[in-house]
C-alpha cells in the first residue's frame, strides 16, 4: 500500500472511531427496575414519573426499559422481586416507599436505589445524612414525621375539645418507627395524648378498630404504608362507622372517605425522581446526590365526611386547604 493512501485510510478510521463509539453509547437502552404496589395504586404519580423521563429524554422502549414489578404490598413478593430486578442487572432500582427500599437494600448493596417518597430516610438508616446520603440510595423524602406532627395540628383545629388520637401503624414498615417517636416527642405542644395500634395485614383492620374504640379516642391518625393505601376504602369505613374523624397522609384516603389529609405532593416527588435517574445515568454517585425534601404540600378535607361525623370544620381551616370534597 502506498504511504499516501495509509496515512488516509488511516485518517478515514481515526475519524470514523468517535462516530462509532457516539453510535454505540445512543444504542444503549438502559434497564430500570421499578418495584412498588401495583399499576392503580397512585397511578397518577406513576404517570408523573414516566413523563420525568420523557423530559429528560428517555422513552420507554427506545432508549430505555422500565421492567415493572408489582409487589401488592405482600413482603415476600417484595423481596422475591427485588431480587429478580437484581439478577437482570437493572441499572437502578426504583423503589418508591421505605418498605420497598428496605426490600431492595437487601437484594443489593451495589444497584443505585432511588426512592420517590421516602417517609423517613435519616432516621430509618437508609441514608447517613440528607445532604450526603453515604451509599448507594437517594431519593426524595415525604417528611412523615413532620407531615403528621403538622397535621395532628391541623386535625385539632378541625375537632374541636381534640385530646386524645388513636395512631395506626405497621411494624414492618421501616419509617413508621420514628414517625410514632416524632409525635409522641411534640405531645407536650400538641397537647394531645396518643395510642399507637399495630397492624400486620388487612385481616386485622376490623379488630384494630374495636381495640381503638375501646380506648375511647377522640380521632385517628393512619400512617401511610402501601398496606393502608391498598385498604383506604375499608379503613375509611370503618373511621366513620365508629364515628371517628380521620386523618390521612396522602389524599387518595380522604377521596375514599377519609376526613383530612396532610402530606407532599405525590406526583410532583415521583416527576422530580426521573432527574436522579438522568444523573445517576450519566455517571454520578447516589452517595454524592443529597436527598430533596419535598416543596409542594396538600391540605385535602372531605365535607360529606365532616357532615356525617358532626362537625363544622372552621372556615379558616377550608380557605387554607388545597382541596375541599363537598
Amino acid at each position: 500500500m502506498r504511504r499516501r493512501n495509509f496515512i488516509a485510510l488511516l485518517g478515514s478510521t481515526t475519524l470514523a472511531w468517535p462516530l462509532f463509539a457516539r453510535a454505540q453509547q445512543a444504542a444503549k437502552v438502559y434497564r430500570i427496575g421499578f418495584l412498588w404496589d401495583g399499576p392503580a395504586v397512585f397511578p397518577d404519580a406513576i404517570e408523573a414519573f414516566r413523563q420525568g423521563l420523557r423530559d429528560l429524554g428517555y422513552v420507554e422502549g427506545r432508549n430505555i426499559a422500565v421492567e415493572y414489578r408489582w409487589a401488592e404490598g405482600k413482603p415476600e413478593r417484595m423481596h422475591e422481586f427485588a431480587e429478580e430486578l437484581v439478577r437482570l442487572r437493572v441499572d437502578i432500582i426504583v423503589a418508591p416507599s421505605s418498605i420497598y427500599t428496605e426490600a431492595a437494600k437487601r437484594a443489593t448493596s451495589t444497584i443505585p436505589i432511588i426512592f420517590m417518597s421516602h417517609a423517613d430516610p435519616l432516621g430509618t438508616g437508609h441514608v447517613t445524612s440528607l445532604s450526603r446520603p453515604g451509599g448507594h440510595i437517594t431519593g426524595l423524602s415525604l417528611m412523615m414525621a413532620e407531615t403528621s406532627v403538622k397535621g395532628l395540628e391541623l386535625l385539632k383545629e378541625a375537632v374541636p375539645g381534640l385530646a386524645r388520637v388513636a395512631v395506626i401503624f405497621d411494624p414492618a414498615t421501616p419509617s413508621h418507627r420514628p414517625t410514632l417517636e416524632a409525635v409522641e416527642a411534640a405531645l407536650p405542644l400538641l397537647a394531645l395524648q396518643v395510642h399507637p395500634v399495630m397492624v400486620r395485614a388487612a385481616n386485622e383492620y376490623d379488630s384494630a378498630f374495636l381495640t381503638i374504640v375501646g380506648g375511647r379516642p377522640d380521632a385517628v391518625l393512619v400512617l401511610s404504608t402501601p398496606l393502608f393505601i391498598a385498604g383506604a376504602q375499608r379503613l375509611a369505613e370503618l373511621a366513620l362507622t365508629h364515628k371517628l374523624p380521620s386523618l390521612f397522609g396522602p389524599r387518595h384516603h380522604v377521596e375514599a372517605g377519609g376526613l383530612m389529609s396532610y402530606s407532599p405532593n405525590r406526583p410532583d416527588n415521583w416527576r422530580r425522581a426521573a432527574v436522579y435517574v438522568d444523573k445517576i445515568l450519566k455517571g454520578a454517585k447516589p452517595a454524592d446526590l443529597p436527598v430533596e425534601q419535598p416543596t409542594k404540600f396538600e391540605l385535602v378535607i372531605n365535607l360529606k365526611t365532616a357532615r356525617a361525623l358532626g362537625l363544622t370544620v372552621p372556615q379558616s381551616l377550608l380557605a387554607r386547604a388545597d382541596e375541599v370534597i363537598e
